[in-house]
């Protein structure tokens, strides 16, 4: 929990992102702008991974098996949207960037909940950040 990671690449586990980009495996990032996001957080002394999402909309699908073959491609976590919204902007020819503070975990065997609605000051910390980091695009 608090955390922030920046995807740098999404595994294509959805439907979406092969209406906007030829079928393929993974969906890569805007080097570019992961470069401005890491300068914003270098510089203002925060923390960060960057990773390589699971974009999956079938959580029931997540099964151990699956888990296991996902983390072997080097994913570290999964949600539903990041590799929809990196083709969206590719086929767009929009900069983008995300950043992510909660989802589920899959580096380790049990799920955590990290009281993630009790938690304001992440989001009004991902807030401004976000602000900071559209203001250097």
């Amino acid at each position: 929990m608090g955390k922030i990671l920046i995807p740098t690449a999404a595994v294509r586990d959805e439907g979406t992102s092969f209406h906007y980009l030829p079928p393929g495996r993974e969906v890569q990032a805007d080097e570019e702008v992961v470069a401005i996001m890491e300068a914003v957080f270098q510089e203002q002394d925060i923390q960060y991974l960057k990773v390589k999402i699971w974009t999956t909309a079938a959580p029931y699908r997540e099964t151990p098996g699956k888990v296991k073959l996902i983390k072997a491609e080097g994913c570290l976590t999964v949600e539903i949207e990041t590799a929809a919204f990196l083709s969206i902007a590719q086929f767009r020819d929009v900069r983008f960037g995300q950043l992510l503070s909660a989802g589920d975990d899959i580096s380790g065997s049990n799920w955590d909940g990290r009281q993630w609605q009790r938690r304001k000051e992440v989001r009004e910390k991902l807030i401004r950040l976000a602000v900071d980091i559209c203001i250097n695009l």
